[in-house]
């Protein structure tokens, strides 16, 4: 006897409702060291365009699989070794689907610490339990009587009945089936209960100090506030389940001598044994699997809004003044060119206590015009409005025209304390890093923000209370996949930026960045093959993300991977064209004509390359360096500021979401605090998440439906705002 293990390409293949061979070929990439990137962008033939999604699935999904086959491997070997396997319990390890069923079956094999079950057995009154299951007839405490012995420690008939007693209700409480079935029950109809461990102190827990939802109801984030409650003391949580139902069943599954004289002792026994040792354990595990559930949807909403975030558009070509705002210390500025190179650096002090709002506008607005500043940065922290309306006043009275936007500063602090950031302006202080960080967030969002962990950058749900492990690997996944959906300079791009390009680890990435210091710029793709550490592997793997404006080979400024370059080129031979007119503005509009009349399947048999290579390929010299960013709606960018005092019922405002939650957006429209439009004014029909139709970064048009100046609060509809104009 031994356990199979499954055809894990079948199982993933019928889940994602896939053809097999595509689940087993994704596999087989993975398994021989392929990133998702890659497989998602230059595999397409192999899987059958599976996305990024699809693929991420299939790998966390065989990882799971395979961890289970080893966990059944692992249980048969433990019960084989005690001489207890079956046939039957082959099987039930065989078919058991997730962990926690491995662990009901090998519960009763399990080398226990001492119980009061394995105590009595010990004492030998594992007959007297088998007597009371089968037969049951007459006198019980006479029967009870034989297995009085001093020398055991059984003293009187009581103590034997409670010992065989106590061994009936383990037995109840490992039956394998029975848990499920309790578990299962318990998480269709049961509660989740929170109480007020004290109900008159005060807490942002107080919603939950009574309060009782059905599980199959409660939403994810609440599970997570009510966890969160309990740890911090306030909260007392548990799991009610209907209680009756649950007697019932056992009674029918373990009492088949029903009407005996042993019924009423192992209705008893039934009894204890759900309350004592079934309703604990069942009680754990669900609310172990409704905080899996949660921690999943946190990580889900926390990974959806940094892909938006990153994903920003990026403000390029523009002179940007970065400021970083603060009372007591005084607002530190950071002027940076359109490259993002640091020109000039200042701190001055419009703010209180100082307020020395007249020296802070001559030296600001000396710095803007000598550097033909263009954008104002403003971080959104402390002190963030009363500089916003310091910029403001200061852009009117200036000559040259001029906005400014608020971006969010989150992570910019724990960049300016970093390794990184010491190593990039050694002689500068931690506020004036900052300063450069805001400024460099607006012009490449991308570029900057991967300088930071990703769960420093605010747009998180309860990212502190999930597993950090988990949430730091999907958020990684989700850096990485922006990156290379972006695709990165070769010459200009950081360390930190590269060490996220498919292949590439973080010491490659170093090695990248020295080698283009001692030898200058690459001129071709092909020439970080000569980089440390680099191998074949890697430059297949990384090439493609990788780009070169101006260099020698001009497909090297496309997504088309070198191992197509001989398509691409016989390609643009058949349309009568030469690598030249890939750059050349006047050759490229001809090009674009003659690329979108071709016949796609033919082309793609006499290239030798399947059809979604070629498509990806008319792409990519369609639009050569194209930044799919760039597509996106721009900035909202202001010259005024917005009081709330301004603020009127029914107003139209343009705003930026900062933050997608379970319950709502947060929408920046230039106030101190964001306004929320919770999940229900999202649109005029039912929402079923936020995500489904707004994201981070998107400008949209928003009604004020509620301010209360006092809390600083304001409440926003989006709803029927689509042919409405802004107030802005």
């Amino acid at each position: 006897m031994a356990i199979v293990a499954p055809d894990y390409a079948q199982v993933i293949g019928e889940e994602l409702h896939l053809r097999k061979g595509q689940a087993a070929t994704t596999i087989q990439l993975l398994d021989e060291g392929n990133t998702i990137p890659f497989i998602a962008r230059y595999r397409k033939e192999m899987t059958g365009e599976l996305d990024e999604n699809q693929l991420r699935f299939i790998q966390e999904r065989v990882e799971r699989l395979r961890g289970l086959h080893t966990r059944r491997e692992e249980v048969f070997r433990l019960i084989e070794e005690q001489g207890n396997i079956t046939p039957e319990l082959e099987q039930s390890i065989q078919q058991a689907k997730i962990l926690t069923e491995l662990d009901d079956i090998y519960r009763p094999y399990r080398p226990k610490r001492k119980t009061r079950a394995s105590i009595a057995r010990e004492k030998g009154l594992q007959p007297l339990t088998e007597w009371l299951k089968q037969n049951g007839q007459g006198n019980v405490l006479k029967q009870a009587d034989v297995y009085i012995s001093e020398e055991k420690g059984v003293l009187s008939a009581e103590d034997a009945l409670q010992g065989a007693l106590d061994i009936f209700a383990e037995e109840v409480a490992d039956d394998a089936e029975a848990r499920k079935w309790i578990r299962e029950w318990t998480l269709q109809h049961g509660s989740i209960v929170s109480k007020a461990v004290d109900p008159s102190a005060e807490s942002v827990y107080e919603a939950y100090y009574e309060y009782e939802e059905p599980l199959q109801k409660v939403p994810p984030h609440r599970i997570l506030a009510m966890n969160r409650g309990e740890r911090e003391g306030f909260l007392k949580v548990s799991v009610k389940a209907p209680v009756n139902a649950l007697y019932t069943y056992l009674q029918k599954k373990f009492l088949t001598q029903a009407g005996s004289a042993s019924t009423p002792h192992l209705l008893g026994a039934v009894e204890d044994a759900y309350k004592r040792l079934i309703a604990p354990a069942v009680e754990r595990e669900v609310r172990a699997l409704l905080t899996d559930k949660a921690e999943e949807q946190a990580i889900r909403v926390f990974s959806g809004n940094l892909r938006q975030l990153l994903l920003q558009p990026p403000v390029r070509g523009k002179v940007v003044m970065g400021v970083d705002p603060a009372y007591r210390t005084g607002c530190k500025l950071a002027i940076v060119d359109e490259t993002g190179k640091l020109l000039d650096i200042a701190v001055v002090y419009p703010t209180p206590p100082q307020n020395k709002v007249a020296e802070a506008k001559r030296i600001t607005s000396a710095l803007m015009q000598k550097h033909h500043v263009e954008v104002v940065a403003v971080g959104n922290g402390t002190a963030s409005r009363e500089t916003e309306q310091f910029i403001a006043e200061l852009i009117k009275e200036l000559p040259q025209d001029m906005v400014y936007v608020i971006v969010s500063e989150a992570g910019a602090s724990v960049y300016s304390a970093s390794k990184l950031a010491g190593e990039e302006f050694p002689e500068l202080d931690v506020a004036e890093r900052s300063a450069i960080s805001i400024a460099r967030r607006l012009q490449d969002p991308l570029a900057e923000l991967v300088k930071i962990d990703p769960k420093s950058v605010g747009v998180g749900q309860y990212q502190h209370d999930v597993s950090q492990k988990k949430l730091e690997e999907q958020l990684t996944y989700v850096v990485e996949s922006a990156v290379n959906s972006v695709g990165v300079d070769l010459n200009t791009a950081s360390a930190s930026l590269l060490s996220y390009v498919s292949g590439l680890s973080a010491t490659v990435a170093k090695n990248v960045v020295a080698f283009r210091e001692a030898n200058g710029k690459f001129e071709t793709r092909k020439a970080i093959s000569k980089v440390a550490k680099l191998g074949p592997k890697a430059f297949q793997q990384a090439t493609g993300f990788l780009r070169i404006p101006d260099g020698s080979y001009p497909l090297d400024n496309t997504p088309i991977h070198p191992e197509s370059y001989q398509a691409a080129e016989s390609l643009l031979g058949k349309l009568g064209f030469t690598l030249d007119a890939v750059n050349d503005p006047q050759q490229r509009n001809e090009l674009k004509s003659a690329l979108q009349h071709i016949q796609t399947e033919q082309t793609a048999e006499q290239l030798g390359i399947g059809v979604p290579t070629l498509r990806d390929m008319i792409e990519a010299l369609l639009k050569p360096g194209r930044d799919p960013r760039e597509e996106l709606e721009p900035l909202v960018f202001r010259t005024d500021v917005l009081k709330i005092e301004d603020l009127q019922i029914g107003m139209i405002l343009k705003g930026t979401v900062r933050n997608v939650v379970d319950f709502g957006a947060f929408v920046d429209i230039g106030l101190k605090n964001d306004g929320l439009v919770h999940i229900s004014e999202l649109a005029d029909r039912f929402v079923k998440h936020p995500m489904d139709v707004t994201a981070v970064g998107d400008i949209v048009d928003v009604r004020v439906i509620s301010v209360d100046v006092n809390k600083g609060r304001v409440g926003l509809s989006m709803k029927g705002t689509m042919d409405l104009k802004s107030g802005l």
